[in-house]
C-alpha cells in the first residue's frame, strides 16, 4: 500500500463526512435513539429472580447490530455516491491502488463506526442502566468491530451496485438474513440444522455470541476472542474483496 495515497484517502472521507450534518447525526444518534426506543418498549416487562431482564438480554445483541446496520447502509451509498460524481473514476485513473483507495474509505468510516459504537454504549450503560456482567469496555470493543464489519460489507456491496437505489437493495439480501439468523429471534441451536449452518457462515452470528459471551461472563474468554477473531476475519476478507472487484470505470 501507498501510506500517502492511503493517508490522504482518509483525511478526505473524512472531511467529507464532517461537513456532512445531517449523516454524522445519523451515525451518531440513530443506534442510540433506537437502543433508548428498545428500552421504553420493555420498560414494564416482567423479569424472573436472578435473571437478566429482557432490555439486558435484547439490548446487548442489539448494541452490535444496530451500528452494523447503520454503517452497512451509510458506507454502501456513501461510496456508490462517489462512483456517481465521477470521482472515484478520476481517483482510479491515477498510480493509486485500489487498495489504497478502499483502505483509506474503509479507515474513514471505521473511526466514524468506533465513535458511533462509543455513543451507543455510552447511552446505553450510562443512561438507560443496561447492565453486563463483563463490562463495558468489552461491549464497547464487540460493537466497534461489528460497526467495522458493517463498513467492509458495504463497500463490498458497493462494488456491485451501479446506482445508489441499488446499493440500498442489497440490505435484505445481506443484512436481513444475518439478523434472523444470529439468535436474536431464536437461540441458534435450536435452528433446524440447515438453518443453523448457514447462521455458522454469517459474521453477524459471531458477533452476537461474542456479545452474549460478555453479557454472562465476568470476564474476556476464549470464546469472546474467538467469535470477535472470526468476525474481524469476516470484515478483513469483505475489504479484500471489494478491492478485487473494484471496476476502474462506471458503467
Amino acid at each position: 500500500m501507498n501510506a500517502n495515497a492511503y493517508a490522504a484517502t482518509s483525511v478526505r472521507i473524512l472531511k467529507q463526512l464532517k461537513a456532512d450534518h445531517r449523516t454524522v447525526a445519523m451515525i451518531v444518534a440513530v443506534p442510540a435513539l433506537l437502543m433508548t426506543l428498545l428500552y421504553f418498549i420493555y420498560q414494564n416487562a416482567p423479569t424472573m429472580p436472578g435473571q437478566q431482564s429482557l432490555f439486558d438480554r435484547v439490548g446487548i445483541s442489539m448494541l452490535g447490530i444496530l451500528p452494523f446496520i447503520v454503517m452497512f447502509l451509510i458506507t454502501a451509498i456513501a461510496m456508490q455516491r462517489e462512483r456517481t460524481s465521477g470521482t472515484l473514476e478520476r481517483l482510479m485513473t491515477t498510480p493509486v491502488s485500489k487498495l489504497d483507495l478502499l483502505g483509506g474509505y474503509g479507515t474513514a468510516f471505521s473511526i466514524a463506526a468506533g465513535i458511533q459504537a462509543l455513543f451507543a454504549c455510552a447511552v446505553s450503560f450510562g443512561l438507560l442502566g443496561l447492565e453486563s456482567a463483563g463490562g463495558v469496555a468489552l461491549v464497547i470493543l464487540v460493537a466497534m468491530v461489528d460497526a467495522v464489519l458493517g463498513v467492509a460489507l458495504g463497500l463490498l456491496a458497493s462494488a456491485f451496485a451501479r446506482t445508489e437505489f441499488q446499493a440500498v437493495q442489497f440490505m435484505p439480501l445481506i443484512v436481513a438474513p444475518q439478523i434472523f439468523l444470529c439468535g436474536l429471534l431464536v437461540p441458534r441451536g435450536q435452528l433446524p440444522d440447515w438453518l443453523e449452518w448457514i447462521s455458522n457462515l454469517m459474521p453477524l452470528s459471531y458477533a452476537v455470541d461474542a456479545l452474549n459471551e460478555v453479557s454472562t461472563q465476568t470476564g474476556a474468554t476464549g470464546l469472546m476472542w474467538r467469535d470477535l477473531a472470526v468476525v474481524a476475519g469476516f470484515a478483513v476478507v469483505a475489504l479484500c474483496l471489494a478491492a478485487a472487484t473494484l471496476r476502474r470505470r462506471t458503467p
